[in-house]
């Protein structure tokens, strides 16, 4: 694909920092506990009232996706599953400049999506599928509104995907994606650094694992070999650290991500979290407070307090095995300093998740040769209901489901579920 002129008045396209990446999903996953822990701890009070005020405030800044469409009444409105995408972008305001030494040397133009990922919630069954999208990957940008209203910026036949953000904000960033997949957007979510760590201090820390000693001097993460509990500035680094892990690209690094979501989810999962109303209480003041400050911005559609509710409940007993982070596949392109769509192989995919079946992954469990399955991971036992007179009831004398066939995806795809342990490999 050629790339299209700039047009005049655009700024100039912003090049590759070595220290840009962000991690959403810790935020939307917070979004989630809002409102969890605002059920949750409902016996408080005016503490519980002011975190439900809160939430209810958050749409004041809430981003319109499409003028045109209306906001769904509950999920149930939604046929084939719901998509929500989760962008973590590069600012260089405030506290967030600290963090980069991009942004310190000047080395910067604009705000990008330098993480984009995809969550599709399918209908019942529900399956959670985490789709994350290279930020070099070259794609179409298409015509997409100023986020000042005057007017909008032209189509790009071929741009970073990264730049999709800088030309129109969120909307733009989902205009893009929808375009690319064929998949429509609900809800969508955008935060900067300081959110990230912030985030990684409510929950307590993530657990990870690393096969090697690592070193990076672009990030200052060292870690010994061996497993680490990250939480603020360090689980930071090591979501962007791409020096120092498998090939050194952007793909090891997305790996080495899916590592630290798939930690996150098995504790989110736990009792630690889920069934921590004081965990989840911090959480959901954490979450709110980094709209207020302008790490965190929600699509109107998401800052509905009452379909925030029914994500929440509709993601939170899915099987670790249904619960998968895959790479959008692609191709390196001339030169290898891009990386192509391989859509034949996406289309596979989607049409997977369009007719809610489960897949299964056959591919490496990193393009990028950033990680390996080194074990699988053992879901927390639920508690039994206790029955009238108090005591533990028997056996449910609920049917078991049938077992359905899995889709096997293309190898082409890389990824892992939720039931595999992996651990970051260090760059050889």
């Amino acid at each position: 694909m050629a790339s299209a002129p700039r047009p005049e008045g655009r700024p100039p396209i912003a090049r590759h920092g070595v220290l840009s990446t962000r991690h959403p999903l810790l935020t939307i996953l917070a979004i989630f506990g809002v409102v969890v822990a605002v059920l949750s701890v409902s016996g408080l009070g005016i503490g519980a009232f002011a975190v439900w005020n809160a939430a209810q405030s958050v749409s004041d800044n809430a981003v319109v996706l499409d003028e045109d469409e209306a906001i769904p009444p509950s999920l149930g409105a939604i046929e084939g599953g719901v998509n929500v995408l989760l962008v973590g972008t590069d600012s260089c305001e405030g506290a967030n400049a600290a963090l980069s030494g991009a942004c310190q040397a000047g080395d910067t133009d604009g705000e990008r999506n330098d993480v984009t990922m995809l969550v599709h919630i399918s209908d019942e069954p529900r399956r959670v599928t985490v789709v994350s999208f290279p930020r070099d990957m070259v794609v179409p940008i298409p015509a997409c509104a100023r986020e000042d209203g005057e007017g909008e910026y032209s189509a790009m036949s071929a741009q970073m995907l990264n730049v999709s953000y800088m030309y129109g904000g969120l909307a733009c960033t989902v205009k893009t994606v929808e375009e690319l997949t064929g998949e429509d957007i609900q809800f969508a979510a955008a935060v900067r650094w300081t959110g990230v760590i912030n985030m990684s201090d409510a929950i307590g820390g993530v657990d990870v694992c690393v096969a090697g000693d690592i070193s990076d001097s672009h990030t200052g993460l060292t870690l010994a070999a061996g497993e680490h509990t990250l939480q603020g500035v360090e689980a930071l680094q090591f979501l962007r650290i791409r020096h120092g892990i498998g090939d050194g690209s952007d793909l090891g690094r997305i790996s080495n991500q899916q590592q630290f979501m798939s930690s996150m989810v098995r504790k989110l999962q736990s009792d630690d979290v889920l069934g921590n109303p004081g965990a989840l209480f911090s959480l959901a003041t954490t979450a709110i407070s980094q709209v207020s400050q302008g790490q965190l911005v929600l699509s109107q559609s998401l800052a509905n307090p009452t379909l925030m509710v029914q994500i929440a409940m509709a993601v939170r007993d899915v099987p670790y095995e249904d619960i998968v982070f895959v790479q959008y596949p692609t191709e390196y392109g001339a030169g290898a300093s891009r990386v192509l769509p391989v859509t034949y192989a996406a289309d596979e995919l989607f049409a997977a998740l369009r007719d809610n079946v489960p897949i299964s992954l056959t591919g490496e469990a990193s393009q990028g040769y950033g990680v390996e399955v080194t074990g699988e991971a053992v879901a927390p036992t639920a508690t039994p209901s206790p029955t009238a007179s108090g005591s533990p009831s028997a056996s449910p004398s609920v049917t078991a489901p049938a077992t359905e066939e899995r889709v096997e995806l293309p190898s082409s795809i890389a990824g892992q579920t939720a039931a595999q342990v992996t651990c970051t490999v260090p760059e050889q």
